[in-house]
């Protein structure tokens, strides 16, 4: 291979240049044009018809030579830059025209002429059987037909296994850090002597909080990070951004936000971080903005409990599990889908632009390395992001005893706030405790289902339950959840809206700090962490309405 290449650079050996054959009509008419307008400005230009075509083509790398004007130095700058405008402008109109996916057809025949040449030169041996495997199972897992069948039925089996699977060790988790160690350190607190509120700030908030995070928390991310490692490991990942991309360049985004939106249904600051792989800054930014769309598993909990109490109550109990397991695919469904729509609003609107093409070469498949998949899946996202998430959830649970034990006129600042916010809430079909809980819980959605239950308990004066007063707290069972939420007021539209802005609300302060630290920007950070909220607030407003309009 060297002593080629040397022959190449040489000049020992002539290449024999290979045309990857005829071009569609309207193609070839553009490039004449084009060729014809550059030839005017640029006399000297050397392989016009390539340059034509990487122009047509969007390459960033030929623009910017050609506003750099440097081609032709000769002419002064002013006309240079009129020159080089006028090209743009009308490789642009072309580009419009000709109404064909210029790069995707340029690499596609590159791609057919190398294999011919290749099929000629090279032998593979043993290689063309596994090459024929791989491009078999490509036929069927990338088909129009069965590519998205089988793509949702996969991650849906990602998803089922990471619930299902995370139950036992939460549990387990619960046992251990609330009803062992907790009263533990309630006793340790009392013999040497702290005083009330210190226990209360250090213990019921602080710990408390921790605690839930990493009970809560912890368990799915260990599952679902490695499968989906392994399942990129695999080569399987990009497949997943092949089948989505038309979706996503549809709407101006990238093809790539499929894999950072995936990753947001583990954890909404590990797909943001995943928004790394796109190479264009604006469509990095629209998948940064959007990933809060992806249910993380923080907020899978609140779902499945909403939607069992309110929307499987309206069912028979045999349908029950069948109608709650529905309603939650369809608000995580409802967020892919508001997704698309706020990609393509950005992409026509703030972040304006075309859609930056890429080559996706699809990799073989090959076993996945199981031992270093799960080490590198559990060290550098797992830990790292349930380390970020206590890190904010320790003074967020320090702020809920406060607010919940703190009292003027012998009434808490919470009953007062609770008090001040309900017939504003009410217009949201939500109430004073829900707008409460989800503003003093921002550090963690792991946390909002514990303070609702004991701002219901302060606010209703309900004894008999929970740990004490202005304690965070939550049962195991969901009757008694139930009839907790009742007794404060809550009914099915309660329900309903609760589970909307679940999903349409700010990011958790994990994943505020993790989209300034990508951006940069604190204008960005703010997009991204209000634009959810005021979705869901005209979206629960305009069920609600509708509901009160209703009867």
């Amino acid at each position: 291979m060297l002593e080629a290449i040397e022959e190449v650079v040489t000049g020992t050996f002539q290449c024999r240049r290979h045309s990857i054959g005829a071009r569609p009509p309207e193609l070839q008419e553009a490039i004449v044009a084009l060729r014809r307008k550059l030839k005017e400005f640029y006399p000297d230009i050397q392989s016009p018809d390539w340059i034509a075509l990487r122009l047509l083509e969007g390459d960033r790398r030929i623009t910017d030579a050609l506003k750099n004007n440097a081609w032709y130095v000769q002419n002064t700058s002013v006309d240079g830059m009129r020159n080089a405008e006028e090209v743009l402008e009308l490789a642009a109109s072309l580009r419009r025209n000709t109404g064909r996916d210029i790069h995707d057809g340029i690499v596609e025949a590159i791609y057919k002429k190398a294999a011919v040449i290749a099929g000629e030169s090279v032998y593979q041996g043993s290689g063309d059987k596994v090459y024929a495997k791989d491009l078999q199972i490509d036929r069927i897992v990338t088909s129009k037909r069965w590519g998205f069948p089988i793509m949702f039925l996969l991650l849906a089996l990602v998803f089922w296994i990471t619930i299902i699977g995370a139950n036992y060790p939460s549990g387990w988790l619960s046992d251990i850090l609330l009803e062992r160690f907790y009263p533990l350190l309630k006793e340790w607190t009392v013999m040497a002597g702290f005083p009330s509120w210190l226990t209360g700030v250090l213990i019921d908030g602080a710990y408390l909080a921790g605690a839930w995070v990493i009970a809560v928390m912890l368990p799915p991310m260990a599952i679902f990070f490695p499968m989906f490692t392994l399942l990129e490991d695999l080569g399987y990942l990009p497949r997943i951004a092949f089948n989505l991309d038309g979706i996503y360049r549809k709407v101006g985004a990238h093809g790539k936000q499929a894999l950072s939106m995936s990753m947001g249904f583990g954890c909404n600051a590990a797909g943001v971080v995943a928004a790394r792989i796109i190479d264009s800054p604006r469509e990095r930014l629209i998948a940064i903005i959007t990933n809060n769309f992806s249910l993380c598993n923080g907020r899978w909990p609140t779902q499945i409990l909403i939607a069992g109490i309110f929307i499987g109550a309206c069912v028979p109990p045999a349908l029950d599990g069948v109608i709650t397991a529905a309603a939650v695919i369809f608000v995580a469904l409802l967020g892919i889908a508001l997704s698309f729509g706020v990609s393509w609003m950005l992409s026509r609107t703030v972040l304006q632009g075309e859609v930056s093409t890429f080559s996706l070469e699809l990799p073989p498949y090959r076993p996945p390395r199981f031992w270093q998949t799960l080490y590198t899946s559990l060290i550098d996202r797992t830990v790292f992001v349930l380390w970020r998430a206590v890190i904010f959830a320790l003074p967020a649970g320090v702020v809920i005893w406060l607010v919940a034990n703190i009292r003027i006129g012998g009434v808490s600042l919470a009953v007062h706030f609770i008090d001040w916010s309900d017939p504003f809430a009410t217009l949201f079909g939500l109430n004073g405790v829900i707008l409460l809980a989800y503003i003093i819980a921002i550090p963690a959605n792991e946390i909002v289902i514990p303070t609702i239950l004991m701002l219901t308990v302060i606010h209703t004066g309900i004894t008999g339950v929970g740990s004490g007063t202005g304690v965070m707290f939550e049962l195991d069972s969901v009757p008694g959840t139930a009839a907790i939420l009742y007794a404060g007021g809550w009914t099915l539209l309660t329900g309903i809206n609760v589970m909307f802005f679940s999903l349409l609300h700010n990011p958790c302060s994990t994943t505020i700090f993790t989209i300034y630290k990508e951006t940069g920007s604190v204008k960005w950070t703010l997009v991204a962490s209000l634009l959810p909220v005021v979705m869901g607030l005209v979206l629960t407003f305009i069920v609600a309405q509708v509901w009160y309009l209703c009867g």
